[in-house]
């Protein structure tokens, strides 16, 4: 393809809303662009590219024996009733109505609609298992998009569903969708993780997340140095740490309120109470902190108390599991401070009448200090289960961190990573198919519910996430895989006709090898702006045909990766291009092994 024709403008500067990298440079590159809020054009470079991870991700399902079908993307209300999600999901679910005031949304998941499929075509064991697919468009009303196609509110995805007779199948259908997917994003060259995650508004049983490894990604990973285990921080077991002070006399708790005008006790107050009441002395690090949280599900909404170490962090998805809720949140401040009867900084929980739920890191704790339910006052002597009469239980309710002893070996530490999620597999059970009858006929022709699974990759998410890692100060390196073209081939001095006539030569031949090529054949430019241009495409392998280098009998080949630079005659140049793709790939697959 010639450059001169291609729709392309490129950029010195990228615009200041872009927020990331592969923003940035997919913006300066005429790649996409914004259309409205989180919506954007793709053009022809980023389609190419695009299509090529489509072909990718058909090769590896097709391999495995799943079905490309294709579902609307205006979907009606009724299917959404009856899974009960129409309601439970919220305000990314934009909602719409048709002339005749019939109520419909713009799919952003296809759970309901496949199996509404399922249901009307599959009666007997004997069709199962059955592993359906689709790429195509979503939408979702974020409330904050950003990133460019890293949280864009329109965006293509590939999504699918198995559906099995038996629990057993199911797990079979869930690790080898898991295994599908560790070869495709293998086949990118890029280095990611399948990291344990928390289902969240899909459901399901259990699930891992795909992850691009990148410093700009959205999720915190905690990965073991030891083990495999790796999961996203939300997921991440924390270890049940012994409580440090266990031979401490127990103290008993000091209704009277210990007077604290901050938020919280310093040290200087409790070294000073430590001081003047209790001689055998009261350690300074043992802070509590209470918080107060507003649980759903279905119709019922419900309040309870969390109850962690000061130093640690509460995991909502941990909290939302053992709580058994669809829903978490906290409790408005207002409202949690008129219950208390004071400032969110001195709530606590005793004479709280709530259920009480307390991090497992505080069982067996004791002369502990917490909020004492009056501005500027804590108790001290504070002991959970001797305190609480309406404690609940211990639990692990807070985030692990990066140090934490691995829970699944004992023997390593976790290490952090950023990630950004491509891609995430679920055992979804009978989540959808018992409240929307997708039922077969057993060997004994009774009936029953399908066990399902589902199967997501963004497929535009991924091209973004390839280049967060791929990229350096003059632009874009695209793996092999899927780079828009394979090979950008530069026509200098190319008003010349015997250069011009050498780069088009150049071009026809590579392409009769079955290489995708670019050719600059813009007029009236110099070296240096096409130079410029080739490294901001980022094409992995550039040719340059010009005068020099033809006098020479050369022309000059350069790896936009290493930078390397060499020259091969005219005639030996298909040969060289096919020896650089062969070790390109075999570059790109150690990087995803990586």
């Amino acid at each position: 393809m010639i450059q001169s024709t291609l729709l392309i403008t490129t950029y010195r500067e990228a615009p200041r809303d872009a927020d990331t990298v592969s923003q940035q440079l997919m913006l300066r590159a005429g790649m996409i662009q914004k259309v409205a809020a989180g919506i954007y054009d793709y053009l022809p470079l980023a389609l190419r590219a695009i299509r090529k991870f489509e072909r990718i991700v058909r090769e590896e399902l097709d391999r495995d024996g799943c079905q490309e079908l294709l579902m609307p993307i205006v979907q009606p209300k009724e299917l959404w009733e009856e899974s009960g999600r129409w309601q439970f999901y919220g305000k990314e679910l934009l909602r719409l109505h048709d002339r005749k005031d019939a109520e419909f949304c713009l799919g952003p998941t296809h759970e309901e609609v496949v199996t509404d499929v399922v249901r009307r075509h599959v009666k007997s064991y004997k069709q199962l298992p059955m592993n359906l697919y689709q790429i195509q468009t979503k939408f979702r009303d974020e409330i904050r998009p950003r990133f460019g196609l890293m949280r864009g509110r329109e965006f293509l995805m590939k999504d699918g569903y198995s559906f099995h007779a038996t629990n057993e199948d199911a797990d079979r259908g869930y690790w080898q969708m898991f295994e599908a997917y560790s070869r495709i994003f293998r086949r990118l060259g890029v280095h990611f993780r399948p990291v344990e995650a928390d289902s969240g508004a899909i459901g399901g049983s259990f699930t891992h997340e795909f992850h691009v490894l990148a410093g700009s990604g959205e999720d915190a990973i905690l990965s073991c140095d030891a083990c495999e285990y790796t999961s996203n921080v939300e997921k991440t077991a924390a270890p049940k740490l012994p409580y440090p002070y266990a031979d401490e006399p127990v103290l008993p708790l000091q209704r009277e309120h210990f007077q604290t005008p901050g938020i919280v006790a310093t040290e200087a107050q409790v070294r000073a109470f430590r001081d003047a009441d209790h001689p055998d002395g009261l350690p300074l690090d043992h802070a509590t902190k209470c918080y107060v949280y507003r649980a759903t599900r279905g119709d019922r909404t419900w309040d309870a108390v969390v109850v962690l170490r000061a130093d640690h962090e509460p995991n909502p998805a941990k909290i939302r599991a053992v709580l058994e809720a669809d829903g978490l949140d906290l409790m408005p401040i207002e409202e949690a401070e008129r219950m208390a009867g004071a400032r969110s900084g001195f709530i606590g929980p005793i004479g709280l009448d709530l259920p009480i739920y307390v991090d497992a890191s505080l069982e067996g704790a004791h002369n502990l200090t917490c909020g004492g339910n009056r501005d500027g006052a804590h108790h001290f002597g504070f002991k959970p289960d001797r305190d609480l009469p309406t404690l609940a239980g211990f639990f692990d309710l807070r985030l692990a961190r990066e140090g934490d002893a691995c829970v699944r070996c004992g023997v390593g530490t976790y290490q952090a990573f950023r990630g950004i999620e491509v891609g995430q597999v679920f055992k979804l059970g009978t989540k959808y198919s018992k409240p929307m009858a997708c039922v077969f006929l057993d060997e004994a022709g009774q009936e029953q519910p399908m066990i399902m699974g589902c199967y997501g990759i963004g497929i535009t998410r991924t091209i973004a996430a390839v280049l967060e890692q791929n990229y350096d100060e003059d632009g874009i390196i695209w793996p092999w895989a899927v780079a828009p073209f394979h090979v950008h081939v530069l026509s200098l001095d190319g008003g010349k006709a015997d250069i011009a006539d050498a780069a088009a030569e150049a071009e026809r031949a590579l392409e009769a090898a079955g290489f995708d090529v670019l050719r600059d054949d813009r007029p009236g430019l110099s070296p240096g702006v096409k130079f410029k241009d080739a490294d901001l495409l980022g094409m992995p392998l550039r040719v340059v045909v010009g005068a020099k280098g033809l006098k020479d009998g050369v022309v000059e080949l350069r790896d936009r990766r290493t930078k390397y630079v060499w020259k091969e005659p005219p005639s030996e140049l298909v040969a060289a291009v096919r020896a650089f793709a062969e070790k390109a790939s075999r570059e790109d697959a150690k990087i995803a092994k990586d």
